[in-house]
């Protein structure tokens, strides 16, 4: 009950923030880029940007990675069936779009937790521009109205986790993760 009553207290302070034009717009543009669009760009920069004999199988690390992600966000979107913060909170205005219905965890989140920490395990160049952006989706997600802080806080440490499994196991001996 605290939890809720914490996550409900986050959420109106920081999408009352989306009012402001500028914010509202920022915050959707960063959103929308954690569809996917920026995700996508990364691996044909990592195609470009390196040999193909050590970029393909990045791209396939960042791949099958995502596509566990994937998967468990929406079997646990499924199972738990949370209510989005604007759906249950008159005071939260859904300022963003929506791709499912249920809240917990944030898929946006998830991947972008992802992708981020793949490609800086091979290129620690990008470490501060992906935390950035990383930091910036997760914060989009609250201020749109979307989801709640808890939900992100959960997306991340999954993510963390999905990468760190593949880390530690190297299910696919032929890439070098």
């Amino acid at each position: 009950m605290l939890l809720l009553s914490l996550d409900s207290f986050i959420s109106r302070k920081l999408n009352k923030i989306s009012d402001f034009h500028i914010i509202r717009n920022f915050f959707k543009g960063i959103s929308r880029l954690g569809d996917g669009i920026f995700w996508y760009a990364l691996m044909i920069f990592i195609l470009i940007l390196d040999e193909l004999h050590r970029s393909i199988p990045i791209i396939i690390h960042m791949a099958l990675a995502g596509l566990t992600g994937s998967l468990l966000y929406k079997y646990l979107k499924k199972r738990t069936s949370r209510p989005r913060p604007y759906q249950i909170d008159s005071q939260i205005k859904n300022q963003g779009k929506v791709i499912d219905h249920f809240s917990f965890p944030s898929g946006h989140t998830l991947h972008a937790v992802i992708f981020s920490m793949i490609a800086i395990s091979y290129y620690p160049i990008f470490l501060y521009p992906l935390i950035i952006i990383t930091i910036l989706i997760g914060f989009s997600r609250i201020i749109l109205g979307l989801h709640y802080p808890s939900d992100i806080i959960f997306a991340v440490f999954l993510g963390f986790l999905i990468v760190k499994t593949y880390d530690t196991f190297n299910f696919f001996g032929f890439v070098q993760f």
